[in-house]
């Protein structure tokens, strides 16, 4: 473990002991902190701005309410972590079953891209050619991550989006690590491929 991830593993230790001894304004301290990594996490898995705005919010009312089940044997940000992606998976699940029975009017008109279904992430007008090159690499990318299977998607998220150690995301996921890398090197694969289609050789 770095020197940077142990001082953030003690000072979460000192700001829960904090909160759950009555003082909100710790629990405010964790919201501010994590409240930017939990909702790209659940923008990744859910693709839908909105739904990870939800998921968010859900998340850290479903830490609040539920922090003395917390026994401090992961660290906070990898229990928060798991809330997240619970939630992420349910709203991900949800929409899929909406989406199913949902009657699209006839009248609306149809590319062959199942474009209606996909909410733009916001994002300023870019100025240059370069810019305007690297946001439709970046747009390209997101629609691999998203094409891939949810257990996939966590993976990825987690270990390359976020950077979190395998420990963790066995920890977050309840997976072995044989298992993890497995799962890992397979959703890296279908983004390569994916990615291969989309702009070619990379």
């Amino acid at each position: 473990m770095s020197d940077d991830r142990q001082h953030s593993t003690d000072e979460d230790a000192l700001i829960v002991a904090s909160w759950r001894s009555g003082e909100l304004s710790s629990f405010e301290a964790l919201v501010v902190k994590y409240q930017k990594r939990m909702f790209n996490i659940a923008l990744r898995v859910t693709g839908d701005y909105e739904d990870a705005c939800e998921v968010a919010q859900d998340a850290f009312v479903a830490a609040f309410r539920g922090i003395n089940t917390y026994r401090g044997e992961a660290r906070f940000s990898t229990w928060l972590t798991s809330i997240t992606l619970n939630l992420s998976r349910n709203r991900l699940m949800s929409a899929q079953t909406r989406k199913k029975n949902e009657a699209f009017s006839l009248d609306w008109p149809d590319n062959g891209d199942n474009s209606r279904h996909f909410n733009e992430w916001p994002s300023p007008t870019p100025s240059a050619l370069e810019l305007l090159e690297r946001r439709s690499v970046h747009e390209k990318l997101r629609g691999c991550i998203g094409a891939l299977s949810v257990e996939f998607r966590e993976t990825i998220v987690l270990r390359d989006l976020h950077d979190y150690s395998y420990d963790d995301i066995c920890s977050i996921l309840n997976v072995r690590e044989g298992t993890l890398k497995s799962r890992l090197f397979r959703a890296r694969e279908q983004v390569r491929e994916c990615l291969k289609r989309a702009m070619g050789d990379i």
